[in-house]
């Protein structure tokens, strides 16, 4: 029982001592980066947003305009 309780504790220290290495290895953006891309998912998100809303609009009325 023990040798599985040490077998499972190695595999995670490893596995954390991998995920460090890794992230290490990661270029993260800048904040003006980061500000930037969110500006431009948020801008996105809105435009289909708008987009959606158009066409279920319409398309609620078509069903009106075909059902009465």
């Amino acid at each position: 029982m023990m040798e599985k309780i040490k077998l499972q504790f190695n595999r995670a220290v490893r596995f954390l001592t991998d995920a460090r290495g890794e992230l290490k290895k990661v270029t993260w953006p800048t904040p003006k980066q980061a500000l930037a891309s969110t500006a431009v998912v948020i801008v996105l998100v809105a435009f289909v947003a708008v987009i959606l809303g158009l066409i279920d609009f319409i398309l609620a009325k078509l069903v009106k305009l075909l059902l009465g």
